[in-house]
């Protein structure tokens, strides 16, 4: 299960994971057919659900839709939190409402995606949050969201310990992969050891190791290409 699978990181990697697995993806958008998912041709069977974070009736709709997938015969062998956003908040900036809405998609949402699919993963399976580097070195102008990946990171032990030894838990902690549109890539590039990009497909990759590795629970990988350590 992808939760926020319609857009970049989360399309690219339901498409990666198509290959081998059937979905569920989740969207904050209603979906409005099948053949809105961008995955091309596949033998999976994909599932889509609506799962807006700024919805009042989430948990409830959240339950109902897992009880469905349940009632369906649905087994859930993993799940990966992609949904999230990225905003800009200068120091001087904030209000009570920015940060609400900050910490509402990118804290308070996932927490609760998390509460709602522990019970019904397999056993084994992994659950898997999306971070980024500011979990090390926190991002001044962006201090708001950064705050909000640090207490997922918080989480990531926390829920390892509270879902073991049923459910492993583990964290990614990204670095400039699909900067944003503006980025100077070749800026971002340079603050690397290995020069470069990361790519969709180096998280894709992280994502089966996690999944494929039993013995790794309550960890953060960094994908940053070495950046922490110039």
């Amino acid at each position: 299960m992808l939760v926020g699978g319609r857009r970049r990181l989360g399309k690219a990697l339901a498409e990666d994971l198509a290959r081998d697995h059937d979905l569920v993806l989740t969207s904050s958008r209603p979906w409005g057919n099948a053949t809105e998912w961008p995955g091309g041709a596949t033998r999976a069977q994909v599932r889509t659900l609506h799962w807006d974070a700024t919805d009042p009736e989430l948990v409830s709709r959240m339950m109902a839709d897992l009880e469905a997938l349940d009632r369906a015969g649905v087994t859930l062998s993993g799940a990966v939190l992609v949904a999230g956003t990225f905003p800009e908040a200068p120091f001087g900036t904030w209000s009570r409402e920015s940060l609400d809405a900050t910490w509402q998609i990118n804290l308070t949402f996932p927490l609760l995606c998390a509460q709602a699919l522990a019970p019904r993963l397999a056993e084994g399976a992994c659950l898997q949050f999306l971070l980024d580097t500011s979990v090390h070195t926190p991002w001044l102008q962006r201090l708001p969201y950064s705050v909000a990946k640090g207490g997922l990171a918080t989480a990531v032990p926390g829920l390892a310990r509270l879902l073991a030894p049923k459910v492993r838990v583990v964290g990614h902690a990204l670095g400039a992969i699909l900067p944003a549109e503006g980025s100077d890539a070749g800026f971002l590039a340079e603050q690397t050891l290995l020069k470069r990009l990361g790519t969709p497909a180096d998280l894709c990759r992280a994502v089966r190791f996690a999944a494929d590795s039993p013995f790794l629970t309550g960890e953060i990988l960094t994908l940053d290409g070495g950046r922490r350590w110039r």
